[in-house]
């Protein structure tokens, strides 16, 4: 029987409309299974869920932490399903197979002093710069994903809605509200950079490099960790988005509209924020109470 990989990979994204990390993750999984099946002469459409077990212990051993097993299932989960489908197995052995608990840990957010800090280190004096100024106000100030804002194309801007339409995870589409201050970056940013960035070329992409090419997730992180140094923060890109919600939270907002904002599709996702507001509480007691 050949190895179903590139059939596998066109249900994940025709079927169940993954985002192509996620397609490129889950067929990464198998195709590591595939390779210990081999090695361990046992195919998996033999596979048992004690097997499964074992090659998860087999991963561990390997090095795989909690949360890369249980991204792993996950992926086998998806993969068995798909042999199911396609009967070349009777039934799905990972359904059996409970998912490692993974700690949740409380993300790093900036305060709101840092967030200025960090945006006020960009040089305005170039075009990359109104550029980078404009693309890390828009993702604080939206709350996106660094993924989210390389795809952002000039027709998912609506300026005079004052909303734009992003494309999370899974092709799931959003609307998140702009502010005024990053629409003032937007404006500035599309008369004044975007233009000399082009460089008479037309394009799809909202934010564009010096080449006049698609600015990439990669290009972004390189830029942000030059900000970063230069601010003396720490963090990731990410950060913003967890401050973007974090801020928001202590700012009033309900974790239903928090969660709707960031696109996420559990409400359990969002419920992390709350837990830094907690550690705050729990900090100022200690630090005021006399019997803290």
């Amino acid at each position: 029987m050949p190895e179903p990989l590139d059939s596998f990979a066109s249900y994940l994204s025709a079927e169940l409309r993954l985002s192509r990390a996620t397609v490129a993750a889950y067929a990464l999984e198998a195709r590591l299974l595939l390779e210990y099946c081999r090695s361990a002469d046992c195919p998996p459409e033999r596979f048992s869920a004690g097997e499964l077990i074992e090659y998860l212990v087999h991963r561990q051993i390997e090095g795989a932490s909690r949360k890369t097993t249980a991204k792993c299932l996950s992926a086998l989960r998806a993969f068995f399903t798909f042999l199911v489908r396609e009967g070349r197995m009777p039934a799905n052995p990972a359904e059996h197979v409970e998912t490692p608990r993974i700690p949740r840990h409380i993300p790093e957010v900036y305060s709101r002093e840092e967030v200025e800090r960090l945006l006020s280190a960009v040089d305005l004096s170039t075009p990359g710069g109104v550029r980078d100024r404009f693309l890390f106000e828009l993702i604080y100030s939206c709350g996106l994903r660094v993924s989210e804002a390389a795809e952002l194309s000039l027709d998912r801007i609506y300026r005079q809605d004052k909303f734009i339409r992003v494309v999370g995870k899974g092709s799931k589409e959003r609307i998140v509200p702009i502010g005024d201050l990053a629409l003032e970056w937007l404006d500035r940013y599309l008369s004044e950079a975007r233009p000399a960035l082009a460089r008479g070329r037309r394009m799809r992409a909202l934010f564009i490099n010096h080449r006049g090419s698609p600015l990439t997730r990669k290009g972004m992180w390189k830029r942000f960790k030059r900000y970063a140094l230069l601010a003396g923060v720490a963090g990731k890109i990410h950060t913003l988005r967890h401050s973007f919600a974090t801020h928001l939270l202590r700012g009033g907002a309900d974790l239903r509209t928090v969660q709707v904002l960031l696109g996420h599709a559990d409400i359990g996702t969002t419920q992390i924020y709350t837990h830094v507001d907690e550690r705050e509480l729990a900090e100022y007691h200690r630090r005021y109470h006399p019997r803290g």
